[in-house]
């Protein structure tokens, strides 16, 4: 209850906010804009009194009182124009939300259900098969950061800052501080953030396109994009394949087999088959805004920018007081960075690109550019103490000397490339795209073709992204700049469905213009449905009812600053269950967040085999209890009399063995 009513509070004032700083936008859009804005200051106002405080209540009770301070500042600088009702206009767009954002949000709420920790009835955990990679590195972010001084240590990496934009998984710590399930901590900001994303996009595209319906085609595009993959899938499937099945061969249907093959397989799914069809745009639902937390925080928090954006400047705007609005998008866009880095750095590649257009092309230019340096100007106050204090610091950390290991590279054509370079290209340039993307690609290039001012605006903000994600590698994992090549695609899917609509109406009179509605819907949206099919029936074990039962332990009966010495294994209840720090993480993310962990292994490797003869791991990482699980038996050779001469055991299951370490003095 108490974080509910905390919630509430967040929320209660951003919509108040809104409605102060903008009372001429529609009713809709002030209730979306002003919940991301309850959200925007949830995480951030509890996080920075944790610089002073930890944290902990005491900082969440704290932050109380500038939320209060920023609702009444918003109070009298109240723009003090009627407050505009609802109209016809939204009625329209109240439907199309109930016909698309509802129903999608349904989805969202059993993904984040099924994939962000479900409970098994013998009490075992487990997620989807989009979230079994990354999920267990934010349960240790959102369990690690209770109580946690700030600026936070990395709990993968102890000794290391974490640098990692970690705002959205402390938004998840505070529902789990205020006495939430980690379940419900992680599965409740999730869909509501979802049900944000849907519309906003829809409130962005009533303003960006033309005609009614391009709104739901907009997000449609979007939300259920997947392009041609499907062809790969169903391609030589006529006739039938001998399958064994309750005991016998029998015959068939192959196109049925093929379904079975994507509903039953890992990443076999029309969306995502990097080997061997180079299938790489997922699907935004099922690989991204579920399993990728920070991701979903970024875009939840972008969208609104990219909406301030675009409706406080560009032609016939440089009329009326629009100040309020310029100064909440400075704001806004410069609190991204620790929420989500790639989308900061969309926004900022977007506003360059629209203001460079709007110098060209605005009589009012002059005007334009005070503003546009306003925003920049506040943006860039806000965000550069996050930039030197915490994204850089992981840029340009220590043990990062290794080309293949290191951030900001040039590279060519993203994953189309297996070494950035033109020689080095999977598939034709164009192609590449085309069976990706699909159809709304080919719509957007035609688009192009065309003299739409309002089109070409949009595309000079969608240009500076596609541009730097296309010859720029910003993090070792060459993938990850699908995180900025999406946030182009929102804008560029505008593009597409507006041209949508205007072919449609050329082809009015044409009678078989209801074959092609289906065929094209067939074409746009086959490969999505089948993906969102697939992963909403995966389901993959994340922790046994044992390593439950060990990680619930470890977090009940150890100190909430102890350091554990385990294996390096993923699915780690010390970490991710206890929010305990332990010696060293995977190189599933430690590797990609450009950390060395070689000593790291090395020293537990020789701890574990000989712990006498290598106390000194012990003393040099702090550790204060060592865990032998399953994982460990299977990775190390263990030492147990070693151990035993060392510490305690304090725990014994069938899954674990915990000592506690005993210090030096005590022998």
């Amino acid at each position: 209850m108490l974080a509910l009513l905390y919630l509430a509070v967040y929320v209660f004032c951003g919509l108040a906010i809104v409605r102060f700083l903008l009372p001429r936008h529609t009713v809709l859009t002030r209730a979306w804009l002003g919940a991301s804005l309850g959200l925007l200051l949830m995480m951030w106002l509890p996080a920075l009194l944790a610089f002073a405080v930890r944290f902990g209540i005491a900082a969440h009770l704290l932050a109380l009182i500038p939320l209060a301070v920023l609702t009444g500042g918003a109070f009298l600088l109240r723009d003090k124009r009627p407050v505009k009702g609802w109209d016809e206009r939204e009625t329209t767009l109240a439907r199309q939300m109930l016909a698309v954002a509802l129903p999608l949000t349904l989805l969202s709420a059993w993904l984040q259900y099924t994939h962000c920790v479900r409970i098994a009835e013998d009490g075992s955990w487990w997620g989807g098969q989009s979230t079994y990679g990354d999920l267990a590195m934010h349960m240790s972010f959102v369990t690690s950061l209770k109580n946690a001084a700030f600026p936070p240590e990395y709990a993968l990496c102890p000794g290391q800052q974490l640098s990692y934009p970690f705002l959205m998984d402390s938004l998840s710590t505070s529902f789990y501080l205020m006495g939430w399930t980690l379940q419900a901590s992680l599965a409740v900001p999730g869909t509501l953030m979802m049900a944000l994303c849907y519309m906003g996009v829809m409130c962005l595209a009533r303003e960006m396109t033309a005609g009614k319906k391009t709104v739901v085609l907009a997000a449609l595009m979007f939300f259920l994009n997947g392009g041609l993959g499907f062809i790969y899938d169903f391609d030589l499937a006529g006739g039938t394949e001998a399958v064994w099945r309750s005991g016998e061969w029998q015959d068939v249907p192959t196109f049925w087999t093929r379904i079975e093959a994507i509903l039953n397989g890992y990443y076999k799914t029309p969306t995502n088959q990097p080997t061997p069809n180079n299938l790489r745009w997922s699907n935004v639902i099922a690989d991204l805004m579920v399993p990728q937390r920070t991701l979903l925080g970024g875009w939840c928090m972008v969208i609104p920018c990219f909406y301030l954006l675009f409706t406080g400047f560009g032609q016939g705007k440089a009329e009326g007081n629009r100040t309020r609005q310029t100064v909440l998008l400075g704001v806004w866009g410069g609190a991204l960075p620790l929420i989500h880095t790639h989308s900061f750095t969309a926004l900022a590649l977007c506003s360059a690109g629209v203001m460079v257009y709007d110098m060209i092309h605005d009589r009012d230019r002059l005007v334009h550019l005070q503003r546009y340096l306003l925003y920049g100007g506040i943006a860039c106050v806000l965000s550069v103490p996050q930039l030197f204090g915490f994204t850089f610091n992981q840029v340009f950390q220590e043990g990062m000397q290794e080309a293949s290991n290191s951030f900001i590279q040039p590279w060519f054509n993203w994953v189309n490339s297996y070494d950035g370079t033109l020689g080095g290209m999977i598939d034709g340039y164009g192609w590449f795209y085309v069976k990706n993307i699909g159809l709304p690609f080919l719509m957007l290039v035609f688009a192009l073709f065309e003299r739409n001012p309002r089109w070409r605006r949009v595309f000079a903000g969608a240009l500076p992204i596609i541009a730097a994600g296309e010859f720029i590698r910003f993090q070792p994992n060459i993938y990850d700049n699908n995180k900025l090549l999406y946030l182009a695609w929102l804008l560029c899917a505008m593009i597409a469905a507006d041209w949508c609509r205007m072919v449609w109406g050329r082809l009015k009179g044409l009678r078989a213009r209801p074959v092609i509605a289906a065929l094209a819907a067939v074409t746009l949206f086959l490969s999505a449905g089948l993906t969102l099919w697939r992963e909403s029936i995966s389901s993959y074990q994340l922790f046994s009812a044992e390593a439950v039962r060990t990680g619930e332990f470890i977090r009940d009966n150890t100190e909430e600053d102890a350091t554990i010495l385990t294996g390096v294994h993923h699915l780690n209840p010390a970490a991710s269950i206890a929010g305990r720090r332990i010696v060293c993480g995977p190189d599933l993310w430690l590797y990609y967040h450009g950390l060395d962990t070689d000593a790291r292994k090395v020293d537990i490797q020789r701890f574990y085999a000989a712990p006498e003869e290598n106390r000194a791991v012990i003393d040099r990482y702090g550790v204060d209890y060592v865990v032998v699980s399953s994982y460990e038996r299977a990775d190390y050779d263990i030492d147990y009399e070693g151990l035993d001469a060392l510490g305690e055991r304090i725990y014994e299951s069938r899954e674990a063995t915990i000592w506690r370490v005993t210090d030096a003095a005590e022998d």
